[in-house]
């Protein structure tokens, strides 16, 4: 399996084995992550907002209309500013580094 880095909320570092084929968030939630993931991953909630590391934007890829339409209500976007449930967990991203945004 491929890593992914992770920082939390508090700052704390920690790395998973990522499952390929599933979403970020699905990786981040089934490893207990402090993730809401209220909609499960439909593109209809933001509670999955995480910051991409700035040099993992161009693996990672531009965000989508209905995910950029939902970041825009949140008041701590950020450059790197995704949502989870929208960056599907593949090879190329093995050692994907990402810190979880904080709850709205």
């Amino acid at each position: 399996m491929a890593k992914i880095f992770i920082t939390n909320r508090e700052g704390e570092q920690s790395e998973i084995e990522g499952e390929i084929g599933i979403s970020v968030m699905e990786n981040l939630r089934d490893n207990d992550y402090e993730l809401e993931a209220i909609c499960g991953g439909q593109c209809s909630c933001a509670t999955c907002h995480i910051y991409i590391d700035e040099s993992w934007m161009d693996k990672v890829g531009p965000r989508n209309d209905e995910e950029n339409e939902l970041l825009e209500e949140l008041d701590c976007v950020q450059p790197g500013s995704r949502l989870s449930c929208q960056i599907e967990f593949t090879e190329d991203l093995d050692g994907l580094a990402l810190t979880i945004a904080p709850d709205e």
